[in-house]
């Protein structure tokens, strides 16, 4: 069986990084393949290699009108022949901006009556019919150039067959991650951020961990949480999913998620062979450090 991915997103979201991934993988990597080329391309590659891996990027830069017609193209795929997968990749507004700053280069939609801001909305257009259908989609918006190669790596190309869970702190006010599986909301839980002298700190520091472990209901909350994801988790699994991200949010994204996740991850490290954390809103620290106590 022929497997397919192709990698679509607005500009500077990291389809040429997640492309390179993938090629170093083994994939037959395509940039800014013509959608309509797709049907024909399986095809002549089923011919001679039938078990070929093969990910192709689609962008803005394409006929419109066959961007329209992408669910239309993508039926003509026999399903039975190729194992497909479509991944979105996007970032806030602001960070793409920001992206484009920094390198200097020019947005490919822009021109002299349409600027920068302008292109990105017409972008956002021009690829909606693969939004609306795509399998994954990766916020790159907090992802470093290594987290996203690691991304991609586990979520798309399902390196090593290994299950892979992800914990993620964030904040509401900030939105909840798009590519968050489950969202487990902790902001009925005491605030140390109401506590003067720990309003500065996060939850991975020892003042905010012993006030928070000094409350009841939050290692009830975690016991919870925890006997939902050991009871549902190895259902996913046995169901083909090779990852799951667990997001767990509050207010600011600085307390009561940091260190809730923080608990979830060392709980269920043991239990699973590749358990990730990340905090979205707090520079990473890394979980083993020292200083942390996580036990109850």
């Amino acid at each position: 069986m022929i497997s397919l991915v192709i990698i679509s997103g607005r500009s500077g979201s990291g389809k040429s990084t997640a492309l390179h991934v993938l090629e170093d993988l083994g994939f037959y990597c395509i940039d800014n393949l013509p959608v309509s080329l797709l049907p024909p391309l399986i095809e002549r590659i089923g011919e001679s290699h039938p078990e070929h891996k093969i990910a192709v990027s689609i962008d803005a830069r394409n006929v419109a009108t066959d961007l329209a017609k992408f669910a239309s193209i993508i039926d003509q795929i026999d399903r039975e022949r190729v194992s497909l997968k479509i991944v979105y990749l996007d970032s806030a507004n602001e960070t793409l901006v920001k992206r484009f700053s920094e390198t200097r280069r020019k947005h490919p939609l822009s021109s002299d009556e349409r600027g920068l801001s302008e292109s990105l909305e017409l972008e956002t257009k021009l690829l909606d019919p693969i939004t609306s259908v795509a399998d994954l989609t990766i916020d790159t918006t907090n992802l470093s150039i290594h987290e996203l190669r690691d991304t991609v790596k586990v979520r798309v190309a399902g390196s090593d067959h290994e299950f892979a869970l992800l914990f993620q702190s964030f904040a509401f006010k900030g939105g909840v991650p798009i590519d968050a599986d489950m969202v487990f909301d902790v902001r009925c839980l005491p605030n140390p951020h109401w506590v003067p002298s720990l309003r500065a700190l996060t939850g991975l520091e020892q003042p905010v961990i012993d006030f928070l472990q000094s409350e009841d209901e939050v290692g009830q909350m975690i016991d919870d949480i925890s006997g939902f994801l050991e009871r549902w988790l190895p259902r996913f699994e046995a169901n083909n999913r090779s990852y799951m991200t667990i997001a767990i949010g509050c207010t600011g994204g600085q307390h009561r998620s940091v260190y809730i996740s923080q608990c979830l991850f060392e709980r269920f490290s043991p239990q699973w062979k590749n358990v990730q954390i990340r905090h979205r809103e707090i520079a990473q620290i890394p979980a083993h450090q020292e200083y942390l106590d996580l036990s109850h």
